[in-house]
């Protein structure tokens, strides 16, 4: 039996991990947390997570070998790095950079995509204010166009290596599209170093079977 368990949902935040789970080949339980259903605020996931978010992960093998419980996708993803010495890399440089994007990612994609994601499409019949949906689209797409910079110059988020960065940022990228259904308002076709690294990202195996981890459909 698994020693670790995985509480998520397959949303960005969640696939983060999943994927990582899946290309570290970690042996693991995962458990579905239905944030439509408020699974979130039940007491036994509080008590995993007193934030109420997913992911989660309870690790029976943790450090000298007792039970560690880590919320927060970033923390975990640093974790399950350092844990098996994958997707990070071991110079110094290269490890601050991929903490620096996974740092990125956590404070500036995430947030920043996930309310323009509200204001666009799960608002869109509640705030009649345009100032919203104009200031994230407007974040939304400075954030695409530092990504592009980057991936103008480089295969990956770091340099040639796909890393915990790389698992961090894509799967917010695709969620545009795929959730927010918004390709052209977005016209993310102005950002085809992007689109094609997360294409270079979608064909990987591991990260095939870790994108439809705790799925509802």
């Amino acid at each position: 039996m698994p020693k670790l368990t995985y509480y998520g949902l397959a949303t960005p935040n969640g696939q983060k991990v999943s994927v990582a789970l899946e290309e570290m080949e970690i042996a693991y339980e995962a458990k579905t947390i239905n944030i439509l259903k408020d699974d979130q605020f039940t007491p036994e996931f509080v008590a995993i997570n007193p934030n109420s978010k997913i992911p989660a992960i309870v690790d029976e093998d943790g450090p000298d070998g007792k039970p560690i419980t880590l919320f927060e996708s970033g923390a975990i993803l640093l974790y399950l790095a350092e844990k098996t010495g994958k997707f990070l890399p071991k110079d110094d440089v290269g490890r601050y950079k991929t903490m620096q994007w996974l740092m990125f990612q956590m404070g500036g994609i995430g947030p920043m995509f996930g309310q323009f994601g509200h204001f666009f499409k799960y608002a869109k019949d509640k705030c009649t204010d345009p100032y919203p949906k104009e200031r994230y689209t407007n974040e939304t797409r400075r954030l695409l166009g530092v990504l592009e910079k980057e991936l103008s110059q480089r295969p990956y988020i770091v340099g040639d290596e796909y890393t915990i960065a790389d698992m961090a940022i894509f799967p917010w990228v695709l969620c545009l599209s795929k959730f927010y259904q918004a390709e052209e308002h977005l016209q993310l076709h102005e950002f085809p170093k992007t689109m094609a690294w997360v294409e270079t990202c979608m064909v990987r195996p591991a990260v095939q079977r870790g994108m439809d981890v705790c799925s509802l459909s």
